[in-house]
C-alpha cells in the first residue's frame, strides 16, 4: 500500500499529533507512507520520522492551485493510491481528486462535536462527501451522524492510539508539592472548558491543603486565556496554579503529577487521556465523546458532567481524599490503555479498513 497522510498543520493538537502518528507508524509498515501539510508547520515537524516522506505545500489561500499541482506531482511521482486527509484538510483532498481522479480519499472526522450540529453548518462537508470513498471517525456516535448527513456511507470507527513521547528529553518541572499536584493538558480554548476546574479547584479550597493545578497547552493569548489569568488573580491563586504554555516533554510533566484532569465540554477522543493511561495517572474526566470508553466510572477513573459545577466539585473531591481507590484507577487505566489503545492494536485495524478500501 502507500498512503499519504493530510493535515493543515503542525500544531500540537490531536488531530494534528494522530495524523503524524499515523505517517510515522505506517513508514515501517507499507510500501509508501507520506505525511503532507498544507498551511502551517509547528512544533511536530521535529517529531516526523526520517524514513517518512513529507512535502509542506504552504497553501496560501482554499483554492490555491499551484499548491494543488504540486501536491498532484508529489502523489504520482511517488504512485500513491489513497489519501487519508484529517480534520479541515478534507477540501484539499477533493481539490486533489478533481486533478487526479483515481485517487481514494479517505476523511477522518476528529471533532466529537460535530453530530450536534445540523446540515447547514456543514454545507462544504456535505458536498465533498461526493468525493469520499470511506470515512473514519474518532467515536462511535459519530458514526450515525456521517450516515444521516453524508453522502458516503462506508464509515469506520478508528480510535486513537497513545505514544510517548513528543521529546524525549526532559525540560520542564512542575512547581507545587509532589503528590498533591493535579495536571490538565488541553489547549487553552473552547471547549476544553479550564474556567469550570478553577473554580471547582478554588471552591474545595484546595490551595489551602497544599495542592497545585497545572496547565499544559497552547496559550493563544486571547479572551479565553485573559479569563483564566484574570480569576487567578481575583482568587489569589497565581501561587498554586500555573500555565506552562505548549510542551513537549509530556511524559516527564504526566510523571511529576498526581491526577490528570480534562474538562471539555466537547470531544472526540483525546489522546491526553491515552497519554495519562500510559503513565497510569489517576484521572478525573468530563464524560463526553469517547472518554467514557476510556475513562470507566469508578474502575479506570471518575466521570463528572461538564455543565453542572457540583458533580465536578464533588469528584474532584473523592479522586482527592481516597488515596486508595485514586491508585487503583491509574493502575487500572494503565492496563486499559496498552491493552486496546496501543499503536500495535490500532495500526492492525487501520491497516485492515486500508486494505478493504483499496480493494473496495
Amino acid at each position: 500500500m502507500r498512503i499519504v497522510q493530510i493535515i493543515d498543520s503542525l500544531e500540537a493538537g490531536g488531530a494534528e499529533r494522530i495524523a503524524v502518528q499515523y505517517a510515522n507508524a505506517l513508514s515501517d509498515k507499507i510500501a509508501f507512507s507520506g505525511l503532507v501539510v498544507t498551511r502551517k508547520e509547528g512544533p511536530l515537524l521535529k517529531t516526523i520520522a526520517k524514513n517518512c516522506s513529507y512535502l509542506f505545500l504552504a497553501k496560501k489561500k482554499a483554492m490555491d492551485w499551484k499548491a494543488i499541482l504540486k501536491l498532484r506531482n508529489y502523489i504520482r511521482h511517488n504512485k500513491v493510491a489513497m489519501v487519508h486527509a484529517h480534520g479541515t484538510s478534507f477540501f484539499t483532498a477533493v481539490l486533489l481528486k478533481i486533478s487526479c481522479p483515481s485517487i481514494k480519499i479517505i476523511w477522518h472526522e476528529h471533532y466529537g462535536a460535530r453530530q450536534d450540529q445540523s446540515t447547514l453548518n456543514n454545507l462544504r462537508i456535505v458536498f465533498c462527501s461526493l468525493f469520499f470513498r470511506a470515512i473514519f471517525v474518532v467515536n462511535k456516535p459519530l458514526v450515525g451522524w456521517v450516515k444521516q448527513k453524508l453522502f458516503c456511507k462506508k464509515v469506520f470507527y478508528i480510535p486513537n492510539f497513545a505514544v510517548l513521547d513528543l521529546e524525549k528529553t526532559p525540560s520542564t518541572v512542575l512547581k507545587g508539592t509532589k503528590g498533591k499536584r493535579i495536571v490538565c493538558v488541553a489547549n487553552l480554548k473552547d471547549p476544553k472548558n479550564h474556567l469550570a476546574l478553577l473554580v471547582a479547584f478554588e471552591s474545595l479550597e484546595l490551595s489551602a491543603l497544599g495542592w497545585s493545578l497545572h496547565f499544559v497547552g497552547k496559550d493563544y493569548q486571547d479572551n479565553y486565556s485573559d479569563t483564566l489569568k484574570d480569576f487567578l488573580v481575583t482568587n489569589n491563586l497565581s501561587e498554586s496554579v500555573f500555565l506552562y504554555g505548549l510542551k513537549k516533554d509530556i511524559s516527564s510533566i504526566l510523571a511529576q503529577a498526581t491526577i490528570g484532569v480534562l474538562a471539555s465540554t466537547s470531544e472526540g477522543f483525546p489522546v491526553s487521556l491515552l497519554e495519562y493511561g500510559l503513565i497510569g495517572l489517576p484521572t478525573l474526566c468530563a464524560n463526553v465523546g469517547a472518554c467514557s470508553e476510556i475513562i470507566k466510572n469508578t474502575t479506570t477513573g471518575l466521570l463528572f458532567d461538564p455543565n453542572n459545577t457540583e458533580d465536578l466539585k464533588n469528584q474532584l473531591h473523592k479522586i482527592i481524599s481516597d488515596v486508595r481507590s485514586r491508585n487503583q484507577f491509574g493502575v487500572s487505566l494503565q492496563q486499559l490503555v496498552l491493552k486496546e489503545y496501543s499503536p500495535e492494536t490500532v495500526l492492525k485495524q487501520l491497516i485492515a479498513r486500508y486494505e478493504e478500501i483499496q480493494n473496495d
